[in-house]
């Protein structure tokens, strides 16, 4: 049997190895081993380390030289951290009264739970905190939760078998937008059309509003979550709005906004939670006051999922926050890449996708004219052949002439018929990155909205 290599080597060569591969594993380095002569030059590596949902992680080398950007969102807290992090929030607002000050004994008080929550349990406990201590007895407070408009993963429990805090005491009710007798006329929108919402709003008389505030790049900057319209509207609101993007794209968000401001002027909100997530389901930070106060203060502090790169790279590599999240995650994740890669560039999306786009998404790749199939699917009226129309119109907007490589849980010749690349493993993905002399990486791409310098 012939002798393993290291056994050639003479002993001052094997044990100057060891010596440098020692001092670049205790610098926390990726290097690369030249021989020259009788001397061996150790060449430095940038190693970036991206999660993606699998047991092992991607390891990133790029070789000294390229340029790099490694993107990572905001730290963030869980557990008892997260609760005192909002109890803080609520109790020493930046602007205006506590919200201690907002109830008083007698209130019929109701917490609007608008979608998916960083840390949700936490917060509401933190809530029930507050409103117990300003006198409001616990079996009066209201909890009301909704669906997300974008879902994208399997929401949190408020409540478990080890759930000490009681926090459902007062019990959690989920709207259900297709039962209109749930709801109540509000008010009407600019063309008189009637604006309805959850009934057990309209009732209250305190409405605390809690909602994550988060970026869509899909959408050119905010997410459409955490608000209460059409969170809390009947399914014919949440279907308009959905229409109206498949068909105006971005144009339709002014009249989204309209209404918005409209139901919480009627509506009388003074009370508003924002929760800025943190990388890895964590809680970055809290904002309480006024809507548009808390708003405004949630947005500077979601300023890390903001990124400024100096230029755009050729190559984009990307996870996402719920690797495995449907096709709307994959799509905010590509968009954000877009912003940051040249437009002849690529996006790799590294994940555990096993959701196949639809019929109108899939009919677009192959051939088929974007707004044709997409006049086609609204003039259906069938809601999910136009949540399908819409999406296939953002992913157009953002991956342009970019190639899109995927890998993810999808079989190769699943990928191969949308005419996208396929990673059969991750190999392919670190390899792309190591030939790369350009190279963004945006851990959790779809919680992201990086921009140019």
């Amino acid at each position: 049997m012939e002798s393993p290599w290291y056994s050639k080597m003479a002993s001052w060569e094997y044990d100057t190895i060891v010596a440098l591969v020692t001092a670049a594993l205790a610098a926390g380095n990726a290097t690369v081993f030249r021989r020259s002569g009788n001397e061996y030059d150790a060449k430095p590596m940038n190693c970036i380390t991206l999660h993606y949902g699998a047991d092992d992680p991607l390891i990133l080398e790029v070789e000294e030289g390229a340029v790099v950007a490694n993107c990572v969102g905001p730290e963030g807290v869980k557990g008892i951290e997260a609760r005192t992090l909002v109890a803080a929030a609520l109790s020493r607002p930046l602007e205006g009264p506590s919200l201690q000050s907002h109830a008083v004994p007698g209130d019929r008080v109701v917490v609007a739970l608008a979608g998916e929550l960083p840390q949700a349990r936490e917060a509401v406990a933190a809530l029930m905190d507050q409103l117990v201590a300003a006198g409001v007895a616990r079996d009066t407070i209201g909890l009301l939760r909704a669906e997300c408009l974008e879902p994208t993963a399997a929401r949190q429990s408020f409540k478990t078998p080890a759930d000490p805090a009681g926090v459902c005491d007062a019990g959690l009710i989920e709207f259900d937008p297709a039962t209109d007798a749930d709801t109540a006329y509000l008010a009407a929108d600019e063309e008189g059309r009637p604006l309805y919402l959850a009934r057990p709003l309209v009732d209250a008389d305190v409405v605390v509003a809690v909602g994550s505030w988060s970026y869509n790049a899909a959408l050119g900057g905010r997410s459409l979550e955490g608000e209460l319209w059409p969170t809390f509207s009947r399914h014919a609101s949440r279907h308009d709005l959905l229409r109206c993007l498949a068909k105006r794209g971005r144009r339709a968000l002014a009249a989204w906004r309209a209404n918005m401001q409209e139901i919480a002027w009627q509506l009388g909100v003074a009370t508003s939670l924002r929760l800025v997530a943190g990388r890895g389901n964590s809680l970055a930070a809290a904002t309480f006051g006024l809507p548009d106060v808390a708003a405004r203060q949630a947005r500077a502090q979601a300023a890390a999922w903001s990124p400024k790169i100096s230029g755009p790279a050729m190559l984009a590599i990307c996870s996402l926050a719920h690797p495995q999240a449907g096709c709307m995650s994959l799509i905010r994740g590509v968009a954000a890449a877009a912003r940051v890669t040249q437009p002849a560039g690529t996006i790799c999306i590294a994940s555990r996708l096993t959701e196949q786009p639809g019929l109108i998404f899939s009919r677009w790749r192959q051939g088929a004219p974007l707004e044709a199939i997409v006049r086609e699917a609204i003039g259906t009226g069938d809601r999910a052949l136009i949540a399908d129309a819409l999406q296939t119109r953002l992913f157009a907007r953002a991956i342009g002439d970019r190639r899109l490589v995927l890998l993810s849980d999808l079989e190769e010749g699943q990928v191969e018929d949308l005419e996208f690349g396929y990673a059969a493993t991750p190999e392919v993905v670190e390899r792309l990155a190591h030939r790369s002399d350009s190279l963004v990486v945006l851990h959790e791409a779809d919680q992201m909205f990086p921009r140019l310098a």
